[in-house]
């Protein structure tokens, strides 16, 4: 017996036994009861454990599909940390990302496991799942882990064009999403939309919110987004009452003319974060989801998912500019000036978050690691690990948290983190750049590519999907004679930016 909840899998088990044939998750082909759920990990687990790997992180590379989660769960039963790895990244990216982990065991399913490069060992989920479940392995396992220890490994963009590995431990885990599902409101009545990869941050309230609520999950096929309709029509068929989507994604929906022909029944709660919710977009959703709680959310990957909240609790004007609000509980947000002093009232700073919620740190990455998770500089009585966000914000005379941009070049584009200098790190890889600034027009959301070089701007495009991510390769690209410059040589972006989007051009 477990005393109180160190672990996740708690959860996972007393779901499982309170509601055993009800489905948990749902994508496009099949779906998975809570039972079977627990069956399939606790398989999985016991094969991992039997093939005495290394005591170090297991990769899963599988696809969109109820069977990744059980995949992610059954690494967790073994007593290690899943790093999900997007199978449709390009292979440089993947390779890096394997790199940083070491050459792991990786579990692929059918249509991933020819993806996967030279160096690890390739588990196939089809194979683990002919193992017998041995429930002492699992227990004996199970009582040497601690609250503590890594849950999984998610990974960000990093400035550096190597990506980093995010470790969350498992009472991160569970401090953040009790206090969404307090929030939100989420209960065993609710079906969740999802709308995110499930190697990326946002993935993790649709994985837990189940196993804690006794929720479903129905894993929305991406192709949906760009069609209101379908999306809608399915969400309705499939009974979806809640969802935490990216700002982005609402966005594109109103822009291809959601609510226009299909509206949506029974859905009730609405998450949205990742970058800055136009209040024209918010407006229209407001109008024909009049009886819809709109909560704002904002916060880093490192703090868990996200840090603060705003309930909506008005109409919102179409110019207007919501803050992110007040700290989740267990969460501590703070802004310091540049010289590690707290903000006065109302004055900007950076926004540092510290508590239970904040991340482990860098996978094997320890310089980046002591760079972003420090000693509270406010505090010199006891060891205290804030992480600096590299956010600006300011409060306001009611508390509220407001949001106001980046102190570095991190931006976010699509509901994904994305640092520009990885961007530009992969396209001076390629022959014939010369040099190259990437920048981000806000407005239009658009990343941008000024290069320099005897290389067509299509051939750049065509080589930069080889090696980052889709939502990373700049939309516009631009070839100069040459880049602005400041007095110490290095490129001048405020001078490139108001050349680009404003000002008269060069």
């Amino acid at each position: 017996m477990h005393s109180f909840n160190k672990n996740v899998l708690v959860w996972l088990e007393e779901s499982a036994s309170n509601y055993p044939d009800r489905t948990v998750y749902e994508d496009e082909n099949e779906k998975i009861t809570f039972a079977e759920l627990e069956n399939e990990a606790k398989r999985i687990g016991t094969a991992v454990i039997k093939a005495e790997l290394p005591d170090s992180p297991i990769a899963v590379m599988m696809g969109r599909s109820v069977h990744t989660i059980a995949a992610f769960l059954g690494v967790v039963y073994s007593g290690r940390a899943y790093a999900p790895i997007e199978a449709k990244d390009p292979l440089s990216r993947r390779e890096k990302i394997l790199a940083n982990l070491e050459n792991p065991a990786v579990i692929t399913d059918e249509e991933t496991c020819g993806e996967l490069g030279n160096g690890s060992v390739n588990l196939k989920a089809g194979e683990l799942l002919k193992s017998e479940i041995d429930e002492g392995l699992l227990e004996r396992v199970r009582n040497e882990m601690t609250e503590n220890d890594p849950l999984y490994i998610i990974y960000t963009s990093g400035s550096s064009g190597n990506p980093k590995g995010v470790i969350t431990s498992h009472r991160s885990l569970i401090c953040y999403i009790n206090s969404y599902r307090d929030v939100m409101d989420i209960n065993e009545s609710d079906v969740l939309a999802s709308q995110s990869q499930l190697d990326y941050i946002a993935a993790i309230r649709d994985i837990y919110l189940p196993l804690l609520t006794g929720a479903k999950t129905f894993l929305l096929p991406k192709e949906y987004f760009m069609q209101p309709d379908v999306l809608f029509e399915s969400m309705n068929r499939h009974g979806v009452t809640a969802a935490g989507w990216s700002s982005s994604a609402v966005t594109v929906l109103t822009k291809l003319g959601a609510f226009k022909d299909c509206g949506l029944q029974g859905f009730r709660k609405l998450c949205f974060s990742g970058s800055v919710m136009p209040g024209k977009v918010l407006a229209l959703w407001q109008e024909n989801l009049p009886e819809c709680k709109f909560v704002n959310q904002y916060g880093p990957t490192e703090a868990t998912a996200s840090c603060t909240y705003y309930e909506v609790d008005h109409k919102v004007t179409e110019d207007e500019v919501l803050p992110v609000g007040r700290a989740y509980d267990n969460y501590r947000v703070f802004l310091l000036t540049e010289d590690g002093k707290p903000a006065a009232d109302g004055e900007m700073g950076e926004i540092c978050v510290s508590g239970p919620c904040v991340a482990l740190g860098y996978y094997n990455d320890k310089e980046r690691t002591e760079a972003a998770f420090m000693q509270n500089p406010l505090n010199n009585a006891y060891r205290e690990i804030i992480y600096k966000t590299g956010d600006i914000g300011r409060f306001r005379e009611d508390g509220l948290l407001e949001f106001h941009g980046r102190s570095d070049r991190q931006i976010k584009h699509m509901g994904h983190r994305v640092e520009l200098d990885e961007i530009e790190a992969a396209a001076m890889e390629i022959e014939g750049v010369s040099e190259c600034a990437a920048l981000y027009d806000h407005e239009k959301e658009n990343i941008w590519l000024l290069y320099t070089g005897d290389i067509a701007s299509r051939e750049i495009s065509l080589k930069l999907r080889e090696m980052i991510p889709l939502f990373m390769v700049p939309r516009k690209l631009k070839q100069l004679e040459e880049l602005a410059k400041l007095p110490n040589g290095k490129t001048d972006i405020k001078r490139l930016e108001k050349d680009t989007f404003g000002g008269k051009k060069k």
